[in-house]
């Protein structure tokens, strides 16, 4: 059995946990060079804004209402990356890092201990416990499944 752990909006969620007046507020993050937008939040998709538009085309939207917008700040998310591993590796020893805001771990040795659905409850709370950050978590089989009920269940659990 493994899981996948997907945070939440990764680069949104770090600038959020350093400004807790943002929680609930739209917010996007951009590029290096302030050219697109490379993080979203579900507020600021709400408005219309997407993941990799240009900047300059939707700047005037971000600023009627009055969206939030930071430079992207990699050693930030880096070690937020690095606690979020922590978190994961504790509950489960075997991990894989599939990118900054994904892991898969191996929950086999959860198996007759608890359900999918109450490991994937428990990695979601301690994660947020110990880091702020939220997440989705879909657990299956194989690594292949567990991205996909990732993606398609990442509400439920």
């Amino acid at each position: 059995m493994y899981a996948l752990i997907d945070v939440n909006s990764m680069y949104c969620s770090c600038e959020e946990a350093f400004r807790p007046d943002l929680r609930g507020r739209p917010v996007v993050v951009l590029s290096n060079n302030d050219g697109a937008l490379v993080a979203v939040n579900r507020a600021a998709k709400a408005l219309g804004v997407r993941r990799g538009e240009p900047y300059f085309r939707c700047r005037r939207l971000l600023e009627q209402h009055n969206v939030a917008v930071f430079s992207s700040n990699y050693t930030l998310y880096a070690s937020f990356s690095a606690r979020f591993a922590t978190v994961v590796e504790s509950l489960a020893p075997r991990t894989f890092v599939y990118s900054i805001d994904e892991l898969f771990a191996d929950a086999s040795h959860m198996e007759g201990v608890m359900t999918p659905q109450a490991f994937g409850q428990l990695l979601r709370a301690e994660v947020l416990r110990q880091t702020t950050l939220t997440c989705g978590v879909g657990v299956a089989p194989t690594k292949t499944l567990a991205l996909y009920s990732d993606q398609v269940f990442c509400d439920f659990f």
